[in-house]
């Protein structure tokens, strides 16, 4: 079974006549893009090719056709862009920062949690002023009504306890730690 199709001659002569009127409707359709323009206005000639029926009108011109086509071969196209998510190149992608596995974090924070209950509260008090709060140790001190250099020694025991407390977590973490507390006292007097 063979399908009727418009003949070459006529098509190549809807385009010569139309194309160029077609392509500007379509271009500002599309917000200017110009290869969303061109794919369209070949789709529209390729219902005009397999159409022929379209060519047998009563009015003199195949304009108001094109453009009808044109028209909602648009909407189409806009509809389903928008019914997916927007598509993302690979460049775009390589410099994305990677998402952290939240649920790690979030056992790591209960650990840490647990491990800070068992401190006493002399020592519990120094680390949520210097590490949860953010304070300096000059700070801390003041907050507390302490020395600083009490600070210093209850957050250095404190953290050591922690590092016991803490099974699975290397000593990486708790130097780390150790470190992050001697520039904030370091900063801080």
């Amino acid at each position: 079974m063979t399908t009727a199709t418009t003949d070459e001659r006529a098509l190549a002569e809807l385009q010569r006549d139309h194309g160029p009127a077609l392509f500007h409707f379509l271009l500002g359709l599309t917000f200017g893009d110009r290869q969303r323009a061109e794919d369209l206005l070949q789709e529209t000639l390729v219902r005009a090719w397999l159409h022929p029926e379209a060519f047998d009108t009563e009015y003199d011109s195949m304009r108001p056709w094109l453009f009808t086509v044109a028209r909602r071969l648009a909407i189409d196209a806009r509809r389903s862009r928008q019914a997916r998510p927007t598509e993302v190149s690979d460049v775009v992608l390589e410099g994305a920062p990677a998402r952290e596995d939240t649920a790690d974090s979030a056992v790591h924070a209960l650990d840490v949690r647990e491990a800070v209950r068992t401190l006493s509260p002399e020592h519990r008090a120094v680390l949520v002023e210097i590490y949860f709060r953010g304070l300096s140790v000059g700070e801390t001190a003041e907050a507390l009504g302490i020395p600083a250099g009490t600070v210093k020694s209850r957050s250095y025991y404190a953290l050591r306890l922690l590092s016991r407390n803490l099974p699975g977590y290397s000593s990486r973490s708790s130097a780390l730690s150790i470190a992050r507390r001697e520039t904030a006292s370091t900063t801080s007097t």
